[in-house]
């Protein structure tokens, strides 16, 4: 509730409340106020709640209101539209500081009773009745709330040094707080005003809101008076003009007559030409039929031929395509090949050099001379190469 009071004052320190219903915008204030406390209500039970209050305040019947009605629906649409311009005028800047979380903090410090806490909470809460809330710093307030309880209470407060001053208060502002909170109490109770020009009442029965739709006039009902009275109006003022002769407001309505009549004539005699000049018309349609569909037919053949080159284009990519992906091919099947030879010739020099170790072993164990093998001379080399060669030839050929 606090949260709401703040927020309803600041609305109305920026708008008029001949603008906007008091009683919408605090429905709305307080709709608002659950949603930034944490505590969020929904809005149909924000509305059942003012409607019951209203009619308390008015002394009427507390009936249950439907919420299928026209009536719950406009009262909806009003309560959502409100909270828009709270928070238009606002700049969805809603933060709110009490002064009720600086009381308690004030009185531990300065050493008062525990009865002087809660007149200063009541104090505290009075004052969100009045502007303070929005002249002055939630500290100035709670400032203002305590050295008022203090005053009444008699209890002394020290001054010096000034105790204000720990709380980043002033004297003076202190004492305008004192006297806002001393004039609400000598004012009479509080009664509901409507300054509001377009105020509707949530009380109202569904017959005032049917009769208003009644009371709207309807077109033709308008016409009859009003040209009434313009004629005679028009009548007067060229009498008075022409300084009472009767002929010159004659001759205007006269001329008005003969208008819609030269207009039937003029087209009655365009109907008789347009059907003595079918025959053009219809040469001039069947052209311009003809000069479409040859235009049309233009522009398909060109589109055809865009389509034509595009198929084209893709095939001719899709050649070069294989073209790349075949020469890949090839340079890895011959990269393939030559890696197999390298391999092949490695495998048989370690062959090679297994061989001539295990002769010079044999050599050592038997105790004579070194002979050289057979294979190491060129001839056998020679011989050995051309049918490597040879056979590695025939496996490329059995490979492609």
């Amino acid at each position: 509730m606090a949260t709401g009071q703040v927020l309803f004052h600041r609305f109305y320190c920026k708008k008029s409340f001949a603008r906007f219903d008091a009683k919408r915008v605090a429905a709305s204030c307080v709709w608002l106020a659950s949603k930034l406390e944490e505590s969020p209500r929904r809005a149909k039970q924000v509305i059942i709640v003012f409607h019951r209050m209203e009619c308390r305040r008015e002394n009427l019947s507390i009936e249950p209101l439907d919420l299928i009605s026209k009536k719950y629906a406009d009262l909806k649409v009003e309560l959502i539209r409100t909270e828009r311009h709270l928070l238009k005028e606002m700049g969805f800047i809603c933060h709110v500081e009490h002064p009720h979380k600086f009381i308690s903090n004030y009185l531990a410090t300065l050493g008062t009773p525990s009865e002087l806490r809660q007149d200063a909470w009541n104090l505290a809460n009075d004052s969100l009745r009045t502007t303070l809330c929005v002249r002055f710093k939630s500290e100035v307030v709670a400032c203002g709330v305590v050295y008022a309880a203090a005053r009444r209470f008699g209890v002394p407060l020290p001054e010096n040094p000034p105790w204000w001053k720990v709380f980043d208060a002033d004297k003076s502002s202190i004492d305008e707080v004192c006297r806002v909170l001393a004039h609400l109490y000598s004012r009479p109770k509080a009664k509901y005003l409507p300054v509001c020009k377009e105020h509707v009442s949530s009380t109202a029965s569904s017959k005032a809101w049917d009769s208003q739709t009644q009371s709207l006039p309807k077109e033709g009902s308008l016409s009859t008076p009003a040209a009434n009275s313009d004629s005679n109006g028009i009548k007067i003022g060229s009498a008075t003009e022409s300084g009472g002769s009767k002929e010159p407001p004659v001759k205007p309505a006269l001329d008005k007559m003969k208008g819609p009549k030269k207009s039937d004539d003029v087209s009655k005699d365009t109907l008789v030409r347009g059907e003595g000049g079918e025959e053009p018309l219809n040469k001039l349609k069947h052209d311009t039929r003809r000069d479409t569909s040859g235009e049309r037919s233009k522009d398909r053949e060109k589109e055809r031929e865009k389509e034509r080159e595009r198929d084209r284009n893709k095939e001719q990519e899709r050649g070069d395509l294989r073209e790349l992906l075949k020469s890949r091919n090839r340079d890895r099947g011959r990269e393939s090949d030559r890696e197999r030879e390298q391999d092949d010739a490695d495998r048989d020099r370690d062959k090679l050099k297994e061989k001539s170790h295990r002769s010079r072993d044999r050599a050592k164990d038997s105790g004579g001379p070194l002979d050289k093998p057979k294979h190491h001379s060129s001839r056998d080399r020679d011989r050995d190469r051309d049918y490597y060669y040879s056979s590695r030839d025939k496996d490329r050929h059995r490979h492609h």
